[in-house]
């Protein structure tokens, strides 16, 4: 349990500072990695640079968890930076595509145990009251990366070797270490839990395979057969393991606790639809309104500008209002503002993109610091690592499925659209502007513009599920108060 001499202050500097390493790496990296793939080579394994640290880091984020639970806070959060300083040092020495895969996937290892488990140390030094003003400047330290970080990614590969695109994490990470060490008290863990190294390792496997499936990008139908297979094996054996466990991994009597499934359930469920925003929305504003990529770029960054907006709120109102109802309302945001692009035609405005962006933003903000305090609320001590990771888990499982599903949608809207099936040269042409499909009246731009029209009903599906996953938060849920601490 963290001490009472704990300088709450300067540990919540040395938290978003890990947080901000975390969030600045995705975009940053993304910036760079077409310069990096063009010295390194082997361009068909590039979409494994960005897919081995996703991989990683969700299958890892609930193993820290646990082990944060059992440990403490300090030791797993101190792992977790040196591993991933080790692996961006490593990764600005990479050779060849393989071994920045295999650096990448490391990083992720770390990312997996920092980001949990930090969200956890806020959990810990400030009581429900007090926490959702300081989520709130959590996400304004993602939605400030998302700006920066493709900038600063940039300016590294035009004046800087690129390998200073993951040398930048070293100070940042040795800076946030020594606050963690010199600001972050724990009393002494007296407690003594067997590892449930079996369970560990069958749901590494298990959700690794998932998101090999579900990040398969070569259309290869049989490899992922095969790892949906493997995920099917390995995943019952999981269940199995953790029913007999003296002390399971996955607690899943946590896992499936009302509150905290209805909650996780629902920022899956958004998470979902956020990344059919992020990915689908910049597209309809270049192809199919004619707009340039800086106005494209306006309407994304609304949802960056709700999005803090939401938490800082829900921060302020939920002590007076409660959570379930923040969480309710900020849930009605996100298919008002779906619909809002289901309405989107060729002769919109981008404003009505960019307002549709910021009320899903904005209801994220209200959904997401709400429901995490639920989840943390109503768990002691003792288990508020893995329900804390089972959060962050379930929001990049939902960002990834999303994508998948999402990405399923405009692909079957682009084979069927009563002509001749748009190829994917064309589609290219199209949003790099040279091609003919340009002009207003073009069969590709018209068909484009089916598809996504299909990918935005379909986040507006999600959306809706996302209000029913929040009414099933039952109304007697904790609020305002720490719940009991219990260090069993």
């Amino acid at each position: 349990m963290t001490h009472p001499s704990s300088n709450r202050a300067l540990v919540i500097a040395a938290v978003m500072a890990s947080m901000a390493m975390i969030a600045i790496e995705a975009t940053i990296v993304s910036t760079a990695m077409p310069q990096i793939a063009a010295q390194l080579g082997q361009l068909n394994l590039y979409s494994w640079v960005f897919s081995s640290f996703l991989l990683a880091q969700t299958a890892m984020t609930v193993v820290f968890g646990k082990l944060s639970d059992i440990y403490g806070r300090k030791p797993i959060v101190l792992l977790g930076t040196a591993i991933f300083l080790i692996a961006s040092i490593l990764a600005g020495f990479a050779w060849s595509m393989p071994s920045m895969i295999a650096f990448r996937l490391l990083q992720g290892i770390g990312a997996g145990a920092i980001q949990p488990v930090v969200m956890t140390v806020v959990a810990d030094l400030y009581p429900g009251a007090e926490r959702g003003k300081v989520q709130g400047y959590l996400a304004s330290v993602w939605a400030l990366a998302a700006v920066v970080g493709p900038l600063l990614g940039s300016v590294i590969v035009h004046s800087l070797p690129w390998a200073w695109v993951f040398w930048i994490n070293v100070p940042i990470g040795i800076l946030s270490a020594i606050g963690f060490i010199l600001f972050l008290h724990e009393d002494k863990q007296s407690r003594t839990a067997s590892i449930d190294f079996l369970g560990a390792g069958l749901f590494t496997v298990s959700i690794s395979a998932l998101m090999i499936a579900l990040t398969e990008t070569e259309g290869a139908a049989a490899s992922m057969i095969v790892a949906l297979a493997i995920f099917a094996v390995s995943f019952a054996l999981f269940i199995w393991q953790e029913q007999r466990a003296p002390a399971p991994m996955v607690s899943l009597p946590l896992w499936l606790k009302r509150p905290i499934a209805a909650a996780n359930t629902a920022v899956f469920l958004s998470s979902m639809a956020i990344m059919g925003l992020t990915t689908f929305l910049p597209m309809y504003v270049q192809t199919v309104l004619g707009r340039s990529p800086l106005v494209a770029g306006f309407t994304l960054t609304m949802l960056l500008v709700g999005w803090p907006t939401g938490g800082t709120l829900a921060s302020r109102l939920f002590p007076r209002f409660g959570l379930r109802p923040i969480m309710i309302v900020g849930s009605a945001f996100v298919p008002f503002g779906a619909l809002l692009l289901v309405f989107l035609a060729p002769g919109s405005s981008p404003v009505q993109a960019g307002l549709g962006s910021l009320l899903m933003g904005f209801g994220m903000g209200l959904l997401n610091i709400s429901g995490l305090v639920i989840i943390q609320e109503n768990v002691g001590w003792s288990e508020r690592g893995s329900a804390t990771a089972s959060n962050v888990f379930s929001r990049n499982l939902g960002s990834t499925l999303g994508a998948t599903l999402l990405g399923a949608v405009l692909s079957y809207g682009l084979s069927n659209t009563g002509g001749a099936p748009v190829t994917s040269d064309e589609l290219r042409d199209l949003l790099q502007g040279t091609g003919a499909g340009l002009s207003a009246d073009s069969p590709i731009r018209l068909a484009l513009q089916d598809a996504l029209h299909m990918t935005f009903l379909a986040m507006l599906l999600m959306s809706a599920l996302i209000v029913l996953a929040c009414l099933c938060v039952p109304s007697n849920v904790r609020h305002g108060q720490a719940a009991q601490e219990s260090r069993s």
